[in-house]
């Protein structure tokens, strides 16, 4: 079993960046394929971006291209979500996910582990 803690979140204005990052401990983040994800208040839960468990295959939601980068280090159990150019639509609670599968999914089911959430607020 994994423990994730996400942080990083915080109060922004349109256009500027943040980076959130998601420690593990209990085991190993290279076991998992990692995702970040978003939930607005009265709206189901989003896929961000998501990390093959070897750092070499990287998926992105639509709305987030071009603008969010998603990376991690292994060696130190630790994921990241690079956010530029942030937009008042992206305020939301992001929380980061563990999947044990074989192929990187954007789907919430698929994800065994989830952090507690770290909020994002961007003001226009």
């Amino acid at each position: 079993q994994v423990q994730l803690v996400e942080s990083g979140g915080g109060l922004v204005q349109a256009g500027d960046s943040l980076r959130l990052s998601c420690a593990a401990s209990g085991r190993t983040l290279r076991t998992y394929n990692m995702g970040w994800f978003r939930q607005a208040p009265g709206k189901e839960r989003e896929f961000v971006a998501g990390i093959y468990r070897d750092g070499n295959s990287m998926d992105y939601g639509e709305a987030v291209k071009g603008r969010f980068t998603i990376s991690r280090d292994n060696a130190r159990n630790t994921v990241y979500l690079q956010m530029n150019s942030l937009k008042p639509e992206d305020t939301a609670v992001y929380y980061c996910a563990a999947d044990m599968g074989i192929v990187l999914s954007p789907r919430v089911g698929e994800y065994e582990y989830w952090g507690q959430g770290t909020q994002v607020t961007v003001s226009s």
